[in-house]
């Protein structure tokens, strides 16, 4: 095997495995950064060694063997430096479990609600999950929270010595716990899903599998707390999202707007199942942001059956959605849906309300918003203007193909 295809495997399995990995290991050393760096060495170790042994059988066994062993060693040093064997023990014996040939059991709800403790800042603990969880570097967190990258990973960086010095268990909490370390976790799920959305179609099919695992990690959500309707709003989003994927390019892979996707193309099946989560919450009568978004992801996605987008219950669901969140994100896909009912004109109002704001100069939906509503209104120079600045920050390049030849269109 040559370097670029050992590479490629051990790029893999840090996609498959990472999160599990870290959430097995965090769980059993109690120290996530320590965690993070025995599992750093153990890839280091597997570009040194893949090459000249080849990849084993089980990637997965094999970096987990090799991290604990670096734990060990950590632990056996601290351990004789304060004549304490406690901690050399506990890893002793965890290392006398070999690891199944099926992998590393996963763990990382557990370590979700440990990122979630009390003890941590609120505003850290969804970005920490995303870390430490799934995978996510600190340029991406501070993409979706609107913080600097340098910034972020310093939050990131006392969080997890947090979670170490206060001895934060590593357990699913009591139900009376449970409620609000899980919209935490319903907040990060979301965030890495929507995260990987928009990576699903690069070359680097990561997004695809974090599409994946945050759906997984949303049922595993709901199926521990089955009584708490957002979790069931937070699977049923994900599911109505997803199930558009089919749609989002065309034949030829160009990108293709939610108002032009060909609806046979969506996912019936995930749709139905979201119908039917959605419901189950609603019964329950305590609708919240989730269940609120997720309704009008069923609005939009009603349009398989009607034939046409029902933009006055969108735009009312916004409304209330802004009302809880008050989320700047929030305001702009608002003031799309007012566009949609009262015209160009009061969504481009509410649209300055948002900019009045600050902090969305690089947010792209605001730009594309703005130059699609502007050129509505026959604004030309304010849209050809506000088209320049989202294709400048629109990373998916058939989504930037499909904004410059708008663009071009609007210009002649």
């Amino acid at each position: 095997m040559n370097g670029s295809e050992v590479f490629r495997a051990t790029e893999r399995a840090a996609r498959e495995s990472y999160g599990r990995l870290v959430a097995h290991l965090a769980r059993e050393a109690r120290d996530l950064a320590a965690a993070e760096d025995a599992l750093a060495d153990a890839f280091a170790l597997a570009l040194e060694n893949w090459p000249r042994d080849g990849t084993p059988a089980n990637p997965q066994g094999w970096l987990a063997t090799v991290a604990r062993n670096r734990l060990r060693d950590a632990a056996r040093r601290r351990a004789t430096a304060s004549r304490s064997l406690e901690t050399l023990t506990m890893f002793e014996r965890d290392l006398r479990s070999a690891v199944r040939a099926t992998g590393v059991a996963d763990r990382r709800l557990e370590l979700m609600f440990a990122c979630a403790h009390p003890a941590i800042d609120p505003a850290m603990r969804a970005p920490l999950m995303l870390q430490v969880v799934l995978g996510l570097d600190a340029a991406a967190i501070g993409a979706a929270y609107l913080v600097a990258p340098a910034t972020m990973g310093q939050r990131l960086s006392r969080a997890k010595a947090k979670i170490r010095d206060a001895g934060v268990p590593f357990r699913v909490p009591e139900p009376e716990e449970r409620r609000e370390r899980m919209s935490f976790a319903l907040e990060a799920i979301y965030a890495a899903f929507s995260n990987a959305w928009g990576e699903a179609f690069a070359d680097d099919p990561r997004g695809r599998d974090l599409s994946t695992e945050a759906i997984w990690l949303a049922r595993v959500a709901a199926a521990l707390a089955p009584g708490e309707p957002e979790t069931l709003g937070c699977l049923a989003l994900l599911l109505y999202v997803d199930a558009r994927r089919p749609a989002r390019r065309d034949p030829v892979g160009s990108y293709v707007p939610l108002s032009g996707q060909d609806v046979s193309l969506w996912n019936g099946a995930a749709i139905d199942e979201a119908e039917r989560l959605l419901s189950a919450a609603s019964i329950m009568g305590r609708p919240d942001r989730f269940q609120i978004e997720a309704a009008i992801q069923s609005a939009h996605c009603a349009r398989r059956r009607t034939g046409a987008t029902d933009w006055p219950a969108i735009s009312l669901l916004y409304a209330r959605l802004y009302e809880i969140t008050r989320s700047p994100v929030v305001a702009v896909n608002r003031a799309v849906a007012v566009a949609e009912v009262e015209g160009a004109a009061a969504g481009l109002a509410l649209l300055a309300e948002v900019e009045g704001e600050g902090g969305l100069l690089d947010f792209q939906p605001l730009w594309a918003a703005k130059a699609e509503l502007s050129a509505r209104a026959h604004a030309t120079e304010a849209a050809l203007e506000a088209y320049g600045r989202a294709i400048g920050l629109e990373r998916d390049p058939a989504a930037r193909a499909f904004l410059i030849e708008r663009r071009a269109r609007l210009a002649h």
